[in-house]
């Protein structure tokens, strides 16, 4: 087990710098909301200067999702997963200075690759969304140093659990007049524990676009597992007449 402190809302530098007199202050603050780094145990961080140092250090991933290039700030391994689950899991929002800029900066790339393009966010599931009270996704990119003038569009999902063996573009309702985003089925899960059948088998057609017909998109989400459901939300757009130029993640698990 990693030692990590009580999920306290501790206040981070918007820069992510270690200024002298920033240094002064979290080392205050440490006298009273005592915290330790996630990846390590030091004190009086929540992920410390050297671990830091390290994540930063490591490579960003890339490879193909149904034909579309997606652009991974992380791989999903050693201290970045306890990064990412500490924030997920634990709400520890004050780790997002620490994975916020490289996943911007992605972001923002492709938006600049693709002048006027639209931002979509690949809906969480509504037990996580509902467990967190917060969508990471949104977080990071507010967090971030980069340049990403656009949010995610408001993604929704249906009300109504799809049919049993209902799968392809069918299944779904419709998204409001006049909005953008993926729409997902309520009786849609995490994919945690399931076979790689299981997996496209669950995904396939729970996915709808919708106000994206004409337009290029960014598809963006947090973690990227086998690509399943990424890949389904390049097939929604497509059926929906947009075209995605780029996909972006925080993390990717390594193939």
């Amino acid at each position: 087990m990693h030692p990590t402190s009580p999920p306290v809302r501790r206040h981070t530098s918007p820069a992510g710098s270690s200024r002298p007199w920033w240094d002064a202050v979290l080392a205050v603050l440490g006298l009273v909301l005592p915290v330790t780094c996630v990846c390590c145990g030091a004190p009086d961080r929540a992920c410390c200067a050297s671990c830091r140092a390290g994540i930063d250090a490591r490579p960003r991933r890339r490879r193909l999702v149904a034909g579309v290039r997606l652009d991974a700030a992380f791989a999903y391994e050693g201290p970045v997963r306890v990064l990412v689950l500490e924030l997920k899991l634990r709400g520890r929002v004050d780790l997002a200075p620490v994975l916020a800029p490289r996943f911007g900066a992605l972001v923002a790339a492709a938006l600049a690759d693709a002048p006027g393009a639209l931002l979509v966010r690949v809906p969480p599931s509504r037990t996580g969304a509902r467990r967190r009270g917060f969508d990471p996704v949104d977080l990071l990119l507010r967090r971030s140093r980069a340049p990403v003038r656009r949010r995610a569009r408001s993604l929704t999902r249906r009300r109504t659990p799809r049919p049993r063996g209902a799968v392809g573009p069918g299944a779904g309702t419709p998204g409001t007049p006049g909005t953008v985003g993926i729409i997902g089925t309520a009786g849609a899960h995490g994919q945690k524990g399931r076979s790689a059948l299981e997996r496209v088998e669950a995904t396939v057609g729970t996915l709808r676009a919708h106000g994206v017909a004409g337009r290029e998109v960014v598809v963006v989400d947090d973690v990227v597992t086998t690509g399943v459901t990424m890949a389904e939300a390049v097939r929604a757009v497509r059926a929906a007449g947009g075209r995605v130029v780029r996909c972006v993640a925080l993390a990717e698990v390594p193939e």
